[in-house]
């Protein structure tokens, strides 16, 4: 019982949140579930539920904030100048524009890495654009989850570096040495899935046009409706600039996300209180700002919360080591099949944790041993916990990679989380990372 209580727990969520209900209630659903088949009573469960949610209260704060941080990058009206300038280069040309997307959202990884901070900046100017254009928003949501998911899979810099340190370091803790050289190596056949996948969904699975739901929205709404064609690039846009650069340089120097966004903000109000000419962010604004930064950021970070409470539940209990040992101890030592059934293993723990770096130090600790006695490289059991490790981050509800995107998406109301975002990433990015994965952990 114990070895299914992962399996049982991420199914109860995932029907849940395909069937429309509340990502948060899903996941404690899926939690309470995965305690009681632990033999945790309600109240534990809850206990070891409330106990999890403080592992990712850094993240989360990251979130409101970097939210604030894009509220008062949008006041400054250089979004506009950007919406565009992509309006009268990309207008009509549907494939180019998600192709872009991608590339934006891959620099936010590695070159400039905000991770998602950068979706509620750009994403919600551009919504008028899609609907004038006719763009099916999942394959804007495929192209956002690629450029925050297989940048790190593959590239060994931003938060790739800290993915591929996170598996090396895992990896040696349980007695496998590799150098960060050979996990990137072992990675790269994995990842050009995902461009497989990418390619698909941009010349296949979305090509053709489609047309949203008219809802009513209030303030965003009015502000893709408005004339875009006189505003003109000016000191504030580039207070602006300097804005986000000084929150860069801060977040790449202490490496923290909340100082970063912290200084973006701080910037933003001094730049208004040296002169009202300048007028980049009104300092009375301030509670309006924070207000929409929550509403915009908010949700992702309550949800991330209880995801984090949810994987506490499922590793104290015991069930994840419980269902690794059971499915492997059965299997002989066939390569081609225990490859295959620890990346089902992973993916189902990857889909209800929601966070690829989390779960790989408690996939490496469990594989790592497996591979070594029945003769897999290195280079395999990197393939694999990586492989195991990122299967699951796209399409997984809980997931920033999937939440992220949504944020953008559905800030006029005609994108749906489960339908428009997880399950397009899931097909298109788990379905070939998941075969390319097992490929690499066979032949390397």
């Amino acid at each position: 019982m114990l070895a299914w209580a992962v399996v049982v727990s991420v199914l109860v969520m995932t029907i849940l949140s395909l069937l429309r209900v509340n990502v948060i209630f899903a996941i404690i659903a899926a939690a309470l579930t995965g305690g009681l088949m632990a033999d945790l009573s309600i109240t534990e469960s809850v206990k070891a539920l409330v106990e999890g949610m403080g592992g990712t209260a850094k993240t989360a704060l990251s979130y409101i904030l970097l939210g604030a941080f894009a509220v008062t990058i949008s006041y400054s009206g250089i979004t506009r100048i950007l919406v565009r300038n992509l309006v009268s280069v990309l207008r009509g040309k549907r494939a180019t524009l998600l192709l872009v997307i991608a590339g934006v959202a891959s620099l936010s990884q590695n070159v400039i890495p905000v991770h998602i901070a950068f979706i509620p900046i750009l994403i919600p100017p551009l919504l008028k654009l899609f609907d004038e254009m006719k763009v099916d928003r999942r394959g804007v949501a495929t192209a956002l989850t690629f450029g925050l998911k297989a940048p790190y899979v593959m590239i060994p810099a931003g938060f790739g570096l800290i993915f591929h340190e996170t598996i090396q370091s895992a990896m040696k803790q349980s007695g496998a040495d590799i150098s960060l050289g050979e996990i990137a190596q072992s990675l790269l056949l994995p990842g050009s899935g995902m461009i497989l996948g990418l390619l698909i969904a941009v010349f296949f699975s979305y090509r053709k046009s489609r047309e949203h739901t008219i809802n009513e929205v209030e303030e965003l709404q009015e502000e893709a409706e408005e004339d875009l064609s006189g505003e003109k690039f000016g000191l504030r846009h580039a207070l602006t600039l300097v804005a986000i650069l000084f929150a860069l340089i801060a977040q790449l120097y202490f490496g923290n996300m909340i100082i970063g966004a912290l200084t973006g903000l701080v910037f933003m109000y001094l730049f208004q209180g040296l002169t009202r000419v300048m007028n980049v962010v009104p300092l009375e604004r301030g509670n309006a700002v924070m207000s929409q930064g929550i509403g915009m950021m908010g949700s992702i970070a309550f949800v991330m919360l209880v995801a984090s409470g949810y994987a506490n539940v499922l590793q104290s209990t015991g069930s994840v080591e419980a269902l690794v040992n059971q499915t492997s101890g059965a299997l002989g030592d066939n390569q081609i099949v225990i490859s295959f059934v620890l990346l089902v293993v992973g993916l189902v723990i990857t889909m209800g944790i929601g966070s690829s770096f989390a779960t790989v130090p408690i996939l490496a600790a469990l594989y790592v041993p497996i591979c070594t006695a029945v003769g897999f490289s290195p280079l395999a059991t990197a393939a694999l916990i990586g492989t195991a490790g990122a299967l699951g981050d796209a399409g997984s509800p809980a997931s920033d990679s999937t939440l992220g995107p949504t944020s953008g998406l559905n800030a006029d109301g005609k994108h749906n989380h489960i339908w428009d975002t997880c399950v397009p990433t899931f097909i298109h990015y788990n379905i070939p990372l998941f075969l390319f994965g097992w490929l690499a952990a066979v032949i390397l």
